[in-house]
Parts: C-alpha cells; sequence; structure tokens
C-alpha cells in the first residue's frame, strides 16, 4: 500500500487558540488538495511553544507577572472536547485527510490547572481518533506541563498504515520508542522543538531502529512572531530573530531522506511512503520480532490510567 503523506513546518498564532485553530483548518485543506492523506503539525502548534519564555521562574522563586504570562497561555489552550478540537476534526472531515496536531491539552479530568504537551489523531471521518501526552517535558517545560503517562502511548490502525509517535525529546527514551514498537508502528510521528542539525541524527536512527517511515516536524519561528507585550514582559529583546529554524522532514525505514530536512522558512514537506518497505525493511532486522531477545530482556508498559486520587 502507498500513501501520501505531509509535515507542515509552519509557526504558531503565539497564545491565540481561534487564530491558531483557523491556521491549523486552513493548512489542512491547503496541503489535502495536494494529495495528503496523512498531515502532521508541529508540537505544541495551538496556542504555541513557548520558546524562550521563563514564566517568571527561578528555582525557589516565581514572579507574579510570571504567573500572568501562565494564565494566557493556560486560557488559550485546548479542551477535549470542545468546539475547538471539534473545528479541527470537521475540517479533517472535509478533507477526508488523517491529521495529528501537537496541542497544549487543559486538564478537564481533575482541577483543570495543569496542561499537558499534547499530539492528537484526527481520523478522515472527523473523529479524535487518540491522542497521546508527553510523558516527560523537559527541563523548564516542567514548570509549565504535567506528565501524562503510559495509558496515551498510542498506536492507530488506519487506512495510512499503523500511526503512532513520541513528542521531541520522548523520542531520546529507549524504552517509550520499545513500547510503539511492540504495537506494530508504522509511521511514525515525532513533532518537536528541536532544530538542531544533531536532530536529524535522532530521526534517521529511529528508523532504522524501528524499520519505520519517521515523519519529523518542527515550527519555523521569528522574534517578530511574538506578540510585543509578551517580548516586553519576558525580556526576549536580546533574542536573535530566528527563534527556531525547523529542520523538519520525512525518512524512509533505511534512514534515506524522502524529503527535507527544511530549515529557514515555513513551508510543506511532501512523500509517498510504500509500506512494504517496513516489510522488506525487516528482513534483516526486527528490534522486536527476530532481533529480539525475549529470554534475556523484557519491557512491561503499565498502560492504566494515572489518577492523582482515588474515592472510596
Amino acid at each position: 500500500m502507498k500513501v501520501k503523506v505531509a509535515v507542515v513546518q509552519a509557526a504558531s498564532r503565539l497564545f491565540d487558540r481561534a487564530a491558531c485553530v483557523e491556521k491549523t483548518c486552513r493548512l489542512i485543506g491547503d496541503v489535502a488538495s495536494q494529495g495528503a492523506k496523512l498531515i502532521l503539525f508541529p508540537e505544541s502548534f495551538i496556542p504555541a511553544y513557548p520558546r524562550g519564555l521563563t514564566f517568571g521562574t527561578v528555582v525557589g522563586n516565581r514572579t507574579e507577572s510570571g504567573r500572568k504570562t501562565w494564565e494566557k497561555y493556560w486560557r488559550n489552550s485546548l479542551e477535549i472536547p470542545s468546539d475547538a478540537s471539534n473545528t479541527i476534526g470537521e475540517a479533517a472531515r472535509q478533507a477526508q485527510t488523517y491529521v495529528a496536531v501537537g496541542v497544549i491539552e487543559r486538564d478537564t479530568e481533575s482541577s483543570q490547572g495543569t496542561l499537558y504537551d499534547t499530539l492528537l489523531y484526527f481520523g478522515p471521518d472527523g473523529k479524535l481518533l487518540g491522542k497521546h501526552r508527553k510523558l516527560k517535558p523537559t527541563a523548564l517545560e516542567r514548570v509549565i506541563w504535567g506528565e501524562g503517562d503510559g495509558s496515551t502511548l498510542t498506536v492507530l490502525n488506519t487506512n495510512a498504515g499503523r500511526i503512532g509517535g513520541l513528542i521531541c525529546w520522548e523520542n531520546y527514551m529507549p524504552l517509550a520508542r520499545m513500547a510503539l514498537y511492540q504495537k506494530g508502528v508504522e509511521v511514525y510521528l515525532a513533532p518537536t522543538a528541536d532544530s538542531r542539525e544533531r536532530w536529524q541524527s535522532t530521526l534517521r536512527h529511529i528508523a532504522l531502529e524501528g524499520r519505520c517511515f519517521v515523519l519529523g516536524c518542527n515550527q519555523f519561528m521569528t522574534k517578530s512572531m511574538y506578540p510585543p507585550d509578551l517580548v516586553e514582559a519576558e525580556g526576549l529583546s536580546s533574542q536573535p530573530e530566528i527563534i527556531c529554524r525547523g529542520g523538519s522532514a520525512i525518512v524512509s525505514p533505511s534512514g534515506e531522506y524522502l524529503a527535507g530536512p527544511l530549515f529557514d522558512k515555513e513551508g510543506i514537506l511532501l512523500a509517498d511512503l510504500d509500506l512494504a518497505e517496513v516489510v522488506r525493511g525487516k528482513f534483516d532486522f526486527d528490534v522486536v520480532g527476530h532481533y529480539a531477545r525475549p529470554d534475556v530482556f523484557r519491557l512491561t508498559v503499565n498502560e492504566r490510567p494515572r489518577h492523582s486520587f482515588t474515592q472510596d
């Protein structure tokens, strides 16, 4: 089976949920018109990856202005389900394509005071098929986002292949990758905020290790895209004009680039995936099959939802 896929390297409308959703839906239509049956957007595309922001935080202290910045971030995050998420689903339905988009998800299950870095999966029927919450935010991300659990290590069996993925530096977690390999992932999604050249080695390694297609997706962001009041409040005036270079790419199971990497501009990457390459790639290396040693190694994954409290 062959499927055309697309990676969208675009910039968020920072801290503006409505504008981000509008841009997402417009791009879904534009990219689907080019024949894409799976479209991937970057990490935390809605309402933004807050690169460069401190939220007024140092060890042992938080400022009131930083709390207000986080409140604005919280107010522009996504509840699931909501009118905003339903709007994205409707765009996927109209385009008749699978869509995966990185969002900041507002917790609606308990206190509503926690945010998660989440990847949402929509089907061509417009339904939300699943989600993945980032298991371990990195560095200062831990101040603004909570930790996901094993219940959202999602791999979906779709008409575009078995789709799943991890977010940014989760992809450096070998056991998290193995959890997806065990579920038979064929099209591995890796939305990120990492624009370093060396990140390309990670994308290619995953493709070779998992014998799967890898879609890496990042934003291209400049300082002039930030709201002026945010630049002033967070002291970003000294930052370079290019805040994030991008680096999106599509990689084959043999570790070869099918598209990209794309740097220093917004753009769309398209590639035709022949899913038979996944099978051929496992002829000489199948990390959870003939190349595994279950008599020596064993991976146990806790996929139960984690609750912060229980009631008798």
